[in-house]
């Protein structure tokens, strides 16, 4: 009889426990959907100057107006897409009206292509702040030689092209040709496996409960 007793506590405290992880993941899911609607919104909304972005503090994300020029320089960045396969994100620096050099994240072309120089014009801007968080212990050093990065390192790129460490990716090409296409900033690169999680959850909760009512039954079937 204890060990029946045994077997019952031992299964619904389980099984307890993988319910509320279960719970837990259905909650960060909510949380997460309700995140990922406030960036989605901050992203389409209405371009503000580039200094209402950046202070009292930085809003990433941010939508933004800039007007400027193009300076000579650029840093590839190798990338992958979904439709084309390998690509180069193509990083340049750009001289705000105000003085202020920042990167702007023009757009991608395919591997293979050769870049293109900029215009010199004056051109007005709109696109999004943004800090990726890409590189890690096991991202490569760039090869500065072939001009090949593999991470969007915004302070270690600013520093190559001598800019302040503010990144803006182009939402829309400008009326000047480029020779990229825009690769402006979406939600796709942000995790959301909490559903998933959930039902991982919620069937290993299944299962111990099953187990344990079998464990139950089983003495009592063999004496039958």
């Amino acid at each position: 009889m204890r060990r029946l007793w045994f077997l019952l506590t031992f299964g619904l405290i389980g099984t307890a426990i993988l319910l509320a992880l279960g719970t837990w993941q259905v909650q960060r899911l909510t949380w997460k959907q309700d995140l990922l609607g406030n960036i989605e919104a901050q992203i389409g909304a209405d371009p503000v100057a580039l200094s209402d972005a950046l202070e009292p503090q930085f809003r990433r994300y941010a939508p933004v107006a800039i007007t400027g020029k193009f300076d000579p320089g650029h840093i590839r960045m190798l990338a992958s897409r979904k439709t084309t396969g390998a690509a180069y994100r193509i990083i340049r620096p750009f001289e705000t009206l105000a003085g202020r050099r920042i990167l702007i994240d023009t757009g991608w072309q395919p591997v293979g292509v050769e870049v293109a120089e900029p215009p010199r014009e004056e051109m007005d801007l709109i696109g999004n702040l943004d800090n990726p968080i890409e590189a890690d212990g096991f991202t490569p050093a760039p090869d500065i030689e072939k001009n090949i990065w593999f991470a969007r390192d915004v302070p270690a790129m600013a520093d190559h092209l001598g800019t302040d460490p503010i990144l803006v990716v182009l939402r829309d090409g400008p009326q000047s040709d480029l020779g990229v296409t825009p690769w402006p900033v979406d939600t796709a690169g942000i995790s959301n496996d909490h559903l998933q999680y959930a039902i991982t959850w919620f069937s290993l909760a299944a299962i111990w409960a099953g187990m344990t009512f079998y464990f139950l039954w089983r003495p009592r079937a063999k004496k039958g």
